[in-house]
């Protein structure tokens, strides 16, 4: 990232550019068109502007000295040889900020523990103060005039620790003579949920035909955007406000974060601003501890200061995602329809309980428990575990991966049991179009679907019935081959419903549109664009998005697949008030009656005349030289997208190493905007869930608590050797019903599919090889290794080291 110096400039406004040089414009304006992204031009030549690329005279840098322990008490800082240094201004420690009256950040827990005492988790401190809860945390901080100043006064700071035990399994933490992190929690519960009826699920198990178990370990992930996390933050000189700019999806959330932490900020005294963000992954969806120091600092020395992460430590302290451990049961009758549901899980949240986190384990994820299946009869249970790990928060799927990962292994599972086809087996229990508005058994409402025709098309896709010859053409070239199935929904919007634009039509010819939701590589800026074109039959080039400036615009944000239904709803709500205010200033300018007046191609005309007067031409007329409003669109509810995903793989049994050798899915996203985007995001999750499935795993030393996964060298990302071929399909026949575009969320849908379906393949594979039930002891990521041991006939993984 090259220094741009802009100073404390707002957020980028992005213009769509003219047709012609490289964009599509097919059939005039709007959506449902294959445009190309409109972002990318910019990034391409090196013209983004992202958080480190902003500097300004007398720009301060900060350093963050991190516990090199996983569990410690904070004996004593000595910070004079540190402050003595060339070029420090400043060092700030955990008591630094105490004493100043900066407080914890906040982390409301709406959920109880078993006891039924409030959910507990430690007082999370921008600096720790006292005690250190995992390796990474931040213990101090320096500020000097250079990066290389701060990072040498780093090194001179003394800290004395107490080293304590330290825990980092969430079986342990629970059991007995375990560290204690919280006093609030002495078991380490931060907190429980269950749902359903535990005595009908007992008495359903009780007469089954078949019952199934898999006991499964939903792995610790690193999210691994391409930027790292960013932070600057300035005072402004003439009125004191505080500018914060920074790389987030959700600069709302933070603003309010920071107001409620720093001593004396009220919220018109700050602002924060978002440039181009180099992918989040639900990593950047909270505020963080580093966020709020570099803010303080600014306030102090009333200079410009900021900080850029290094991959490491976002490896230390960027929130992780999944680590859930989790028993999950099928009760079923004769001919294969599910009876009950029971499901036991256990999630590590790590060190602090972010809200979140718990809200992703405990909730979140049971809203989709039973997927597009009619299961009445459920028994959930969910416990949040502190230990001496990285909190834990939203990564892509949030929740809903997790949750659908159990039903297709049981179900999986139950087919073989049954000696059933496993397509066959989904069928039977699928909620049928005429049960729609149809209510699951944790009392959501999914508002529309067709579930067995997306299975039928993705086996149609997938070619389902060659299956067979292609095993065999497989194993006479020495490959064991397997395919997985993935029949599954997802619940969308984060719970937020409802978004906000404005829109300013100025007499310089552009339609200007701010919005809070916010552009972080999925392509939305070009989706809103088509839709505002759509309305006003206005060029692309005409339409300026402008995101990510909590002073322009303040909302949710983007997280939950939600930008589109809400916020490309309330693009498009915008567009038409605007025209319907435009009429009546032309009805004005005209001298005719608004009704007689037609739209058409930025122009306003009398009907059946040719007396009119232009968009921009009116804007003129208007004594602010434009025309503007506020607008908002609210859903009625979530969106429940749905797909078939069939994965098959091949496996070396000499080496174990696997191959993705064909990935079909059928997708209903309700109504595509921009199909290209689409099929960029169903495509790319995948490739992610299929990381998780492979070769993905944060791992913690479970005696020191130490990362032993601190950087690529030994964190394995997904690399196109997979060899993933992709034949993705969108099937628009179910249109929404909850929101103006008919569309469904589509930003997680391939990570939640991918990851059963690629393991479901494995599983095949190796049953086909003869492990049969060992099968299914296979645990992600599944590598070379463990495939390899597994032919060999080693003991598999299992994921429960004790049972709570």
């Amino acid at each position: 990232m090259s220094d741009n110096p802009q100073g404390n400039a707002g957020p980028p406004q992005i213009s769509v550019p003219p047709a012609g040089g490289g964009l599509t414009e097919v059939g005039r304006f709007g959506s449902s068109r294959s445009v190309l992204r409109v972002e990318d031009r910019a990034l391409l030549a090196g013209q983004g502007r992202f958080t480190d690329d902003i500097t300004s005279p007398h720009q301060a840098f900060v350093e963050f000295v991190r516990s090199p322990h996983a569990h410690a008490h904070i004996v004593s800082v000595d910070a004079e040889s540190a402050r003595a240094m060339p070029g420090v201004l400043a060092v700030f420690t955990g008591r630094d900020l105490a004493e100043v009256g900066v407080k914890p950040i906040p982390r409301t827990q709406n959920y109880k523990r078993p006891d039924g005492t409030p959910g507990a988790t430690p007082a999370h401190r921008p600096l720790a103060h006292e005690v250190v809860r995992y390796v990474g945390e931040p213990v101090a901080a320096i500020v000097a005039d250079s990066r290389e100043a701060a990072r040498a006064a780093a090194d001179s700071l003394w800290i004395e620790y107490d080293e304590l035990p330290a825990v980092v399994d969430p079986l342990q933490a629970i059991g007995p003579g375990a560290p204690v992190l919280c006093e609030a929690a002495p078991d380490n519960i931060a907190a429980a949920t269950r749902y359903g009826d535990a005595f009908a699920a007992e008495q359903a198990f009780a007469h089954a035909a078949h019952t199934v178990t898999v006991t499964v370990a939903n792995q610790r992930l690193a999210p691994s955007p391409l930027e790292p996390r960013s932070v600057r933050a300035e005072l402004d000189p003439a009125d004191g406000r505080l500018t914060l700019n920074m790389s987030s999806q959700m600069p709302t959330g933070v603003l309010h974060a920071l107001c409620a932490t720093l001593p004396d900020l009220a919220r018109e005294q700050a602002r924060v601003t978002v440039g181009d963000v180099g992918g989040g992954f639900g990593m950047k969806t909270s505020v963080y501890a580093e966020d709020i120091v570099v803010a303080h600092a600014a306030r102090v020395l009333r200079r410009p200061v900021k900080w850029q992460a290094d991959g490491s430590e976002d490896f230390l302290a960027a929130y992780h995602g999944r680590d859930v451990v989790s028993r999950a049961e099928l009760a079923l009758d004769p001919t294969g329809r599910v009876l009950a549901l029971r499901v036991r899980s256990w999630a590590n949240v790590g060190a602090y309980a972010m809200p979140a986190g718990v809200a992703i384990q405990l909730l979140v994820g049971p809203w989709v428990s039973t997927s597009i299946y009619d299961i009445g009869t459920i028994d959930l249970r969910f416990t949040a575990v502190l230990t001496n790990t990285t909190p834990t928060s939203a990564y892509r799927g949030a929740g809903r991966p997790e949750a659908i990962y159990l039903i297709e292994r049981l179900f999986d599972a139950a087919a073989r049991e049954m000696k059933l086809d496993p397509a066959e087996l989904r069928r039977r229990n699928m909620i049928r179009p005429e049960q729609m508005p149809f209510k699951n058994a944790m009392g959501l409402v999914y508002d529309s679907g067709r579930f067995e025709h997306i299975l039928d098309r993705g086996l149609a896709a997938a070619d389902w019935p060659g299956y067979a010859a292609r095993r065999d053409t497989s194993r006479q070239r020495g490959r064991l081959r397997g395919r997985g199935l993935a029949t599954f929904l997802e619940w969308t919007g984060g719970n937020a419903l409802e978004e906000h634009v404005h829109v300013r039509v100025a007499a310089d010819g552009m339609v200007e549109i701010h919005s809070a939701t916010q552009a972080m590589g999925q392509g939305i800026v070009t989706s809103y664009a088509q839709l505002a074109a759509q309305v006003f039959d206005l060029p692309l080039s005409c339409i300026r998005i402008v995101q990510g400036d909590t002073d322009i615009a303040q909302g949710f944000g983007s997280a939950g697949s939600r930008s589109l239904f809400t916020g490309g709803a309330a693009v498009q709500a915008g567009a038409e008030q605007t025209i319907e205010r435009g009429r009546q200033l032309a009805g004005e300018a005209l001298e005719a009656s608004p009704v007689d007046i037609e739209y058409r191609a930025g122009r306003f005309t009398v009907m059946g005349t040719d007396l009119g007067i232009g968009l921009f031409e009116l804007a003129a007329r208007q004594s602010t030289q434009r025309i503007e409003l506020d607008a908002s669109a609210a859903a009625a509810g979530p969106t429940w997208p749905n797909g078939c995903h069939v994965c098959e793989v091949e496996v070396d049994p000499a080496t174990g190493a696997v191959e993705v050798v064909s990935y079909t899915s059928v997708n209903d996203i309700g109504r595509v905007v921009n199909e290209p985007i689409a099929r960029g995001q169903i495509e790319g999750g995948a490739v992610q869930g299929i990381g998780q499935a492979l070769c993905e795993k944060v791992v913690y030393d479970h005696d020191s608590g130490q990362l032993l996964t601190g950087s690529f060298m030994d964190y394995a990302m997904p690399r196109a050797d997979l060899g993933v071929a992709f034949k993705t399909v969108f099937d628009t026949s179910v249109p929404c019903l909850t929101n103006a575009l008919g569309v469904k969320g589509v930003g997680e849908l391939g990570t939640i599919g991918a990851t059963p379906a690629a393991v479901n393949a494995v599983i095949d594979a190796l049953d086909h090889a003869g492990l049969g039930r060992e099968a299914e002891r296979v645990q992600m990521p599944i590598t070379s290794e463990q495939v390899w041991r597994a032919l060999a006939g080693e003991p598999m993984p299992w994921p429960l080291r004790q049972e709570p």
